[in-house]
């Protein structure tokens, strides 16, 4: 994998948190909800990357290979800002809540594929990725699904369907190409009276099917439920199928649901491979590295995840996402996807 030139590097990030800082609040860019943007309280603005713009080394990445890719080592003294200091009092409510404004919460995903089955269905830990490592999700495909189909849980050791820790699960079509995150509410069969206690959407992902042949980068679209003015979650409750967020997206209706997609990689003839700027969080060229922003603002990255050793990646997320999402949004990359690439 190859990086840009220094200029290139060093102007990308001098100027872009700059550029950005006088955008307007990005958070205004996910409000669907509620009262009107200009109703909301107004936070202190900051770049949009947090402390990570300006320290980190900019480095950009092959898009579509699974070789691995050299490093930049000639900058190695100038190490990345550890992640903010993040308190996890209570986990579940942690994995579920939105990141912090102007906080970009950094994590790291391990795969572990030892033991008779984990070949073929390894689970996945998901860590901050600070001094303390903090344990935050475990993730594992169910067998004998005849879909992908994860479940996620707060305990690294339990990630049974009927656990208590349960938490959320990433379900997909046959075709591996759509995705869609659900909490751990229960199935419209199992409504109460007022619905409180039913299931909600927390996100869809869409990977396009290349349908051409040709190998290249995956072009992927997240859908996820609008933020209010109180920058909560609006509840996304679907009562069938034809209510749940990929049916509002196919169909653009797209009250309180927010469209994002994975920023395109731009083709370096010099390296002749699709290059990405991850500020110096991803070391290894993979198809499954990615960063999710929205259209109106491309320099926001509310997600970012690619690979830093074999069974090592990094997972960055900023608001309104939350850890829930970010890592099943993670997890969907995994599978393989023979339509797309």
């Amino acid at each position: 994998a190859a990086t840009s030139s220094d200029e290139e590097d060093d102007s990308d990030s001098s100027t872009k948190p700059i550029r950005s800082e006088k955008k307007k609040n990005p958070a205004s860019l996910f409000q669907t909800g509620g009262d009107p943007p200009k109703e909301k309280k107004s936070k202190k603005k900051v770049p949009p990357k947090g402390a990570e713009s300006e320290e980190e080394t900019p480095e950009t990445l092959q898009k579509n290979s699974n070789k691995k890719g050299k490093a930049k080592k000639s900058k190695k003294k100038e190490e990345r800002p550890p992640s903010p200091v993040i308190e996890v009092d209570n986990l579940e409510e942690f994995v579920l809540q939105p990141a912090p404004q102007g906080v970009t919460v950094k994590c790291r995903v391990t795969r572990d594929k030892r033991g008779m089955d984990r070949g073929l269905y390894p689970t996945y830990y998901l860590h901050l990725d600070n001094d303390k490592k903090v344990f935050l999700l475990a993730g594992r495909k169910r067998k004998k699904s005849k879909t992908s189909n994860y479940l996620i849980s707060i305990d690294p050791t339990d990630l049974s369907r009927g656990g208590e820790n349960f938490i959320g699960k990433l379900r997909s079509n046959l075709m591996g190409t759509r995705f869609t995150v659900f909490d751990n509410g229960a199935n419209p069969d199992r409504a109460n009276a007022d619905w409180s206690n039913v299931r909600q959407e927390l996100s869809a992902v869409v990977y396009e099917t290349n349908v051409l042949g040709f190998k290249g980068p995956r072009k992927m679209t997240v859908i996820i439920p609008g933020m209010n003015a109180d920058c909560e979650r609006v509840p996304i409750r679907p009562r069938n199928d034809n209510d749940g967020l990929l049916m509002r997206w196919q169909n653009r209706n797209m009250d309180n649901v927010i469209e994002l997609h994975n920023k395109a990689p731009v083709w370096n003839d010099e390296t002749q491979s699709y290059v990405l700027n991850f500020h110096g969080r991803v070391t290894h060229a993979s198809v499954k590295n990615f960063q999710i922003v929205h259209s109106s603002d491309p320099d926001y990255i509310v997600m970012q995840f690619g690979r830093v050793a074999d069974d090592a990646f990094t997972m960055d997320y900023n608001y309104p996402l939350c850890a829930v999402q970010a890592f099943a949004i993670a997890l969907s990359s995994f599978d393989g996807k023979l339509a797309c690439e």
